[in-house]
């Protein structure tokens, strides 16, 4: 453990000045790894150590550091990674209380703080899946429970073999995971209802209402905090309302980072009316920066939530009187991931948690408005939020080679997306440690890159 704390202190010590991207494939990595073949005998830990260390180096991606704009990807707070090792030398496994008192108690403070935090009913369950992703998919299941409960129809004990349909209505610029978790489930990508649009990738609201006119029987709504490309949020309180005069309905909200802006009295506007929806997605490892993997699910009924999630099993020594975490996720095993939620939201506060994410916000704005001073540079987005997407010489080539020359020139890393049609750049800000300064580098970079390839 010294030894791994010796490495990872170099490792943060280079982080600023390092190449952001990777240096080496995972094919090469690999093969300084040993390959498919067992070895016959055992090695020294410490040798193992660093040996590791030594052998992925050149895959590491700076995502951790300040210039990393890539996935909407965060990097972890001091207080977050001082529990993360602590968790890793408790080995405690999350799931029961019986297995572990301590990794309830901070689940279930965490979960409080978290929807205290977010604006969102107090009397809520919370589960802290992998990421909003999977997040999703509970907040699905619990949905699914509801509806065809009320419908007269036991979704985990039948299936659905002849039960109820529940139309599912989702924008046109839904997040990929809420596809999936509708896959996971057994509603199907292909039989959801798609939402017209505005040209952020708002779902639009009108159009939500004439359609959940021609509904009959349950109905499911996704509505979306945060637009993965243009930050943009679907109008939550007008789909709210759309909702209101159906007799069989759920709206659940995926929110990976755009719930965040919650937080924020400046900001907080975005998602007014977030909390009349039924079910709520985040992730703790992207705004909050509480390291990997934590996720976070909220549900308005309770139980709903549980029976769509809990199992049974003599052995399982369920308390009555305290938390049980696997009865609100689908892993049951798995890391306690309470301790660094909790760390990281303690290190914080209210306060710095709002400061972190309107400095990222006001981040965002002044490097769009740097680049949009740029020849041939144009801005496709609102920067309503921490999001901005670039397009550089009105040409997909273009636009394309000057990301790969920023990824490669490793000042800061950036991913590319199409928008509409037309490739661009996409500038995600959510790491605690980005300074003006990184910004302003990172502005330098993309520019340079841009003259490169005109």
């Amino acid at each position: 453990m010294d030894v791994a704390v010796e490495l990872a202190r170099d490792f943060l010590a280079g982080l600023d000045e390092r190449h952001v991207g990777a240096g080496m494939p995972a094919s090469a990595i690999r093969e300084r790894l040993g390959g498919s073949s067992v070895p016959e005998r055992g090695t020294d830990p410490i040798e193992v150590v660093r040996d590791l260390a030594q052998a992925v180096a050149p895959g590491i991606v700076a995502s951790a550091g300040p210039r990393y704009f890539g996935f909407v990807v965060g990097g972890v707070l001091p207080a977050a990674l001082g529990a993360d090792l602590l968790t890793a030398a408790w080995s405690q496994n999350g799931a029961l209380h019986a297995l572990s008192p301590a990794a309830a108690a901070a689940e279930d403070v965490a979960g409080a703080w978290m929807l205290d935090l977010l604006g969102l009913p107090a009397g809520a369950s919370v589960g802290l899946p992998t990421g909003a992703g999977l997040g999703n998919a509970v907040g699905i299941a619990a949905a699914r429970h509801a509806l065809l409960a009320r419908a007269g129809w036991d979704a985990e004990e039948r299936g659905l073999y002849g039960a109820p349909e529940i139309t599912v209505l989702l924008g046109e610029e839904a997040h990929a995971t809420v596809d999936t978790a509708l896959q996971y489930l057994g509603l199907g990508r292909g039989r959801v209802t798609r939402v017209p649009a505005d040209g952020q990738g708002r779902l639009r609201a009108d159009a939500l209402s004439e359609m959940l006119d021609g509904v009959d029987g349950p109905a499911l709504v996704i509505a979306q905090a945060g637009n993965v490309n243009t930050g943009a949020f679907d109008p939550l309180g007008a789909v709210a309302d759309a909702l209101r005069a159906h007799d069989n309905a759920w709206l659940h909200v995926d929110g990976a980072f755009g719930l965040w802006a919650a937080v924020s009295p400046r900001l907080r506007h975005l998602v007014e009316g977030v909390e009349r929806a039924d079910s709520w997605s985040t992730d703790a490892h992207k705004w909050l920066n509480a390291g990997y993997d934590c996720g976070f699910v909220a549900v308005r009924d309770a139980g709903a939530h549980r029976a769509a999630m809990a199992g049974s099993g003599a052995y399982l020594m369920r308390s009555d009187a305290e938390r049980e975490n696997w009865e609100y996720v689908p892993d049951s095993s798995r890391r306690a991931r309470g301790f660094a939620l909790y760390a990281a939201i303690r290190s914080l506060g209210r306060e710095g948690m709002r400061a972190l994410v309107e400095r990222c916000c006001d981040l965002a704005t002044r490097m769009a408005g740097q680049l949009a001073e740029g020849d041939g540079v144009a801005i496709l987005n609102d920067v309503v939020l921490n999001q901005v997407l670039v397009r550089f010489g009105d040409s997909d080539d273009h636009t394309r080679a000057v990301i790969n020359g920023v990824q490669e020139g490793g000042t800061a890393w950036l991913g590319g997306t199409t928008w509409q049609g037309r490739a661009a750049m996409r500038i995600s800000v959510s790491n605690w440690s980005t300074t003006e300064a990184d910004a302003d580098l990172s502005v330098q970079s993309i520019l340079r890159a841009h003259r490169a390839h005109g």
